[in-house]
């Protein structure tokens, strides 16, 4: 019997899950809008509320609760700085998520998770190492 049992394994042990959703609630606060498959999503967005209702709250104990939860350092400071009073006067709801099709390689639902009120400018940013530089240049060292 799965009496109490309320959200999905996802195939992965315990640690292997919260590891997962810790990164994916750090993304989501990095970029407020992530793509995912549905079920990521549906299971990630409880989290990521409970994360802004920290942020809201704002004192040291909520801080050190985020920092538990996600371990990036960055993302907690946006979080309580930036996400957090976009939210104050909002009693929930802060997450979205939109389906998006189907995962051309194994036909798995797709989804969107997005913040409600995003920063459209945050999508994307600092996503990883770009090619700044053109191909024909190269880099001076001196």
């Amino acid at each position: 019997m799965r009496h109490g049992n309320a959200h999905r394994k996802l195939n992965r042990k315990a640690e292997h899950r919260r590891a997962m959703f810790a990164n994916m609630a750090a993304s989501l606060i990095r970029h407020e809008q992530i793509i995912t498959t549905l079920p990521k999503a549906k299971d990630l967005r409880p989290i990521v509320e409970k994360l802004v209702t920290l942020g809201k709250r704002g004192d040291l104990h909520a801080r050190r609760q985020a920092v538990a939860a996600m371990r990036d350092l960055a993302m907690v400071k946006k979080l309580f700085e930036v996400i957090g009073p976009r939210y104050k006067d909002r009693d929930g709801g802060y997450t979205r998520v939109l389906k998006a099709g189907f995962r051309y390689g194994d036909q798995a639902a797709m989804a969107v998770i997005e913040l409600v009120d995003r920063d459209p400018e945050a999508k994307g940013k600092d996503s990883g190492p770009r090619a700044d530089a053109t191909e024909g240049e190269a880099p001076a060292s001196e």
